[in-house]
């Protein structure tokens, strides 16, 4: 709006928000990138975390009996649900940003629940920790876990950035309205 005199008003003038907001434009691409490749590796790491292990449960004579343990995500619901809500986060970043973000904070603050389940057990209810026990599958989903709080972090970062910018475009609109 002009003042009486025609002189542009104080504060933000139309070019000033047009450069801020232009400012803007390539970097929202390049989180929505890095946030894209986080949950993409959270997903993938997580898919495919699986390790084998051996253990001698009894010994008859000089004979050890062994069993032969696999730890998967798939035995676990929270890591399953971490596994889809990441891999559609992934795939739907650029669409639905705003839904991603709750969708991914359920799957690695569920994941990391279980995590933290594995790794110090509960004694009340009688679960054992598994940690200690098959190590790198806990190492492997615990880095799963951390890309996925990065993807997390990204996409918030995105949704501020895009606030900011459709508030300065919403200001740049209100000061070329008549």
């Amino acid at each position: 709006m002009a003042s009486e005199g025609g002189e542009k008003p104080e504060g933000f003038g139309v070019e000033q928000v047009a450069v801020t907001t232009r400012s803007y434009d390539w970097i929202i691409p390049i989180l929505r990138l890095l946030a894209f490749f986080a949950t993409l590796a959270a997903t993938l790491v997580m898919a495919l975390n699986k390790q084998k292990k051996t253990f001698v449960v009894a010994t008859i004579g000089t004979t050890p009996i062994q069993v032969t343990l696999t730890a998967k995500f798939q035995h676990t619901p929270a890591f399953v649900f971490f596994v889809i809500a990441n891999g559609n986060a992934s795939l739907h970043n650029l669409l639905m940003l705003i839904m991603n973000v709750a969708l991914v904070s359920g799957g690695v603050n569920a994941a990391a629940f279980m995590g933290q389940l594995g790794r110090d057990g509960n004694s009340h209810a009688r679960w054992n920790k598994i940690c200690d026990k098959f190590d790198s599958y806990c190492d492997r989903g615990s880095g799963a876990m951390l890309a996925s709080f990065i993807g997390l972090g990204l996409m918030i970062i995105i949704n501020i950035i895009s606030i900011v910018k459709l508030r300065s475009h919403k200001l740049v609109n209100s000061s070329i309205s008549p």
